[in-house]
Formats: C-alpha cells, sequence, structure tokens
C-alpha cells in the first residue's frame, strides 16, 4: 500500500506503508505543498491518455500541478490560480464528478 505526502520543502513524496520508505519524490512547485490526492479520471495530455497513475498537488505557489506517479518527470500539467482574484494558495484538492446520475 503506498500513501502520499506533501512537504514544506516543496515536494510531493509517495511511501511504502508496510516499510516506510520513500518510493518517490516529486519535485516543481516553488512553496510548501498542503494538498495531495490520486486523481480518480482520466487525463489528458498532449493528445497523451493517463490512466489512474496520476497524483495531483496543490501549493502556496498558487498551483495545482499534475504528476504521473510511475515516474520521476517533470509534471504532466499545471493550473495556476488567477492572480487578479487575489487567490493566494492551494489549500485543498477534491475531485468531483460533473456526471449527472440517472
Amino acid at each position: 500500500n503506498i500513501i502520499l505526502s506533501g512537504s514544506e520543502d516543496k515536494s510531493i513524496r509517495l511511501w511504502d506503508m508496510r516499510t516506510g520508505q520513500q518510493i518517490k519524490k516529486f519535485k516543481g512547485h516553488t512553496f510548501a505543498v498542503w494538498a495531495v490526492e490520486y486523481s480518480p479520471f482520466i487525463i489528458k495530455n498532449n493528445n497523451d491518455i493517463i490512466g489512474s497513475n496520476v497524483i495531483c498537488s496543490g501549493s502556496g505557489d498558487n498551483t495545482i500541478r499534475f504528476w504521473d506517479s510511475r515516474s520521476n518527470k517533470n509534471q504532466l500539467y499545471m493550473i495556476r490560480g488567477d492572480d487578479k482574484q487575489h487567490d493566494n494558495a492551494i489549500t485543498c484538492i477534491r475531485f468531483v464528478s460533473s456526471k449527472k446520475k440517472k
């Protein structure tokens, strides 16, 4: 089993819950990471379909970043908060399905 963490050192980490060992570390935020979540949805990036191996992180740098949990590469995608609206930080992430129930 795996657990995610966000850190003051601006990183996102994957941990093995059984051993307590760090599996992977993702870097890219410029402020502390305050929110992490697995994406339950399929994400398209440059016409590539990325499945449920996607991690999302929110930070004091006012961005939400998407990462492929299978690699240590740079982020897949980034959303930046609206500076005109005086957004300061992303402190929570939650995925919500927009499909209507029948």
